[in-house]
């Protein structure tokens, strides 16, 4: 997805400078197969990314307007043609500060989700992705986004107090 309007037109007054901005974190989570038996493990949604070709679980910046939580399921959709829904904030944190190849700074604050699957088979939806795939949680492919795994254990562990980081 090319970089949001909004976005666009805050560059166009400040530039290159830092720029704060909010984003999510959607770990979809599979824990029941399609007639309704528990998985052993649980599998988790992701995504090879098209920039790095790493393995990733989705995510993407609010809009002026909308809600954190609409915002993970909204980007679930868009990335990967699943429909998901939150369960919980399984975690905030500082995502750190990202030098774009143009030159633009950003730091984002992540809003980390817990999403419960609950219709569609993967596929890539956008050009954001090369692969989409369920994983089983004990056995994610390489090369996979660092920063992810903690996210994805947080997610993981259901019904637990979010992480603040």
């Amino acid at each position: 997805m090319p970089t949001p309007e909004f976005i666009l037109r805050l560059r166009r007054e400040i530039g290159h400078k830092p720029l704060l901005l909010p984003g999510v974190t959607a770990v979809v989570i599979r824990r029941c197969d399609d007639g309704g038996t528990a998985l052993e493990t649980p599998e988790v949604l992701l995504v090879r990314r098209a920039d790095s070709g790493a393995w990733s679980v989705t995510s993407g910046i609010l809009e002026p307007g909308e809600q954190p939580g609409a915002t993970a399921a909204r980007e679930v959709l868009e990335e990967t043609g699943v429909t998901a829904e939150p369960v919980r904030v399984a975690g905030v944190s500082d995502h750190g500060q990202v030098i774009y190849p143009n030159g633009d700074e950003c730091w984002f604050t992540d809003i980390t989700f817990e999403m419960r699957y609950l219709s569609g088979a993967p596929r890539v939806a956008d050009d954001e992705s090369t692969e989409v795939a369920w994983f089983r949680a004990d056995r994610l492919p390489e090369p996979f986004t660092e920063r992810h795994r903690e996210r994805i254990d947080w997610a993981l562990d259901a019904g637990a107090a979010a992480r603040f980081r």
